[in-house]
């Protein structure tokens, strides 16, 4: 069987299951009084064996990003171990301005490259063509290996692509038992398709699931929680990866676990049909 735990698009081996980090460090500003509680949850997330971080610049205005590279370099964590995603924002989509935000953000993460650099939402005032200009400097100057999109539909995907001198390596979206967006606008399929991975952002919907019997009869049969089965579902998908987010450390560590829950294709169907 294929192994359930990675994905591997272009040379590049990305978890199923990474570590998401929009609250961590504060919400649009950073809560630097909290940095002991956010350490602690970075600290236990390296420790369970999390190698995919997910953070941005716009996350506590790059608190979050100055914390993951403290976490690492505290605990000793091998660069090459680790793989770092970061956004940067649809105000710094300008040549000049993506230059600096990138720079901003390795000073953030204490780090020479990023492994995967997301262009967060995208911004129609600026052509991409001018944003893929310095995207594919930065890529040519190793200061990212990797580019991707958040939040694209399919034709700015496709645009992204025609400008990319690299693979476009993954669009992050919404994506839940609960929210098929993206499902139904056809962005899902097209990645699947096109070897692009398909990061599933809020997966289990904040925390919030559907309760219906299918989901409470599976998850019984199987002893997992809900929410593992929620992760499930998507990671059972081919070319879809996902990045929960968790301050605590048993939560952490079932989230990671549900990578290991392989479900049938009844299974996968009858959860499927939920929404």
């Amino acid at each position: 069987m294929e192994n359930m735990k990675t994905e591997t698009v272009h040379n590049i081996t990305l978890p199923k299951i990474g570590f998401g980090t929009a609250r961590l460090g504060g919400l649009i500003l950073p809560f630097r009084w909290r940095d002991a509680a956010y350490l602690s949850a970075l600290r236990s997330a390296i420790e369970l064996g999390y190698t995919h971080f997910d953070t941005a610049e716009l996350y506590a205005l790059g608190h979050s990003e100055e914390l993951i590279g403290r976490a690492l370099r505290e605990l000793g964590v091998k660069r090459e171990s680790v793989l770092i995603t970061s956004k940067v924002f649809s105000n710094h989509l300008r040549h000049p301005s993506i230059l600096r935000a990138c720079e901003r953000s390795l000073r953030h993460l204490g780090m020479d490259y990023i492994d995967l650099y997301l262009i967060h939402w995208p911004n129609t005032s600026v052509p991409l063509s001018e944003t893929f200009r310095a995207l594919n400097q930065l890529v040519r100057e190793g200061k990212i290996r990797h580019i991707g999109l958040s939040n694209f539909n399919v034709a700015q995907l496709k645009e992204a692509q025609s400008l990319s001198e690299t693979p476009i390596l993954t669009d992050q979206v919404p994506y839940s038992i609960r929210d098929r967006t993206y499902v139904h606008n056809g962005l899902v399929e097209y990645c699947q398709q096109n070897d692009i991975l398909v990061t599933a952002y809020t997966p289990i919907g904040h925390r919030r699931l559907p309760n219906p019997p299918a989901l409470q009869s599976i998850a019984q049969a199987r002893r997992v929680t809900l929410h593992q089965l929620a992760l499930a579902w998507l990671v059972n998908q081919p070319r879809v990866i996902t990045i929960p987010m968790s301050f605590n450390p048993q939560h952490q560590k079932e989230n990671l676990a549900a990578a290991d829950i392989a479900l049938s294709e009844s299974e996968m169907e009858s959860l499927y049909n939920m929404a």
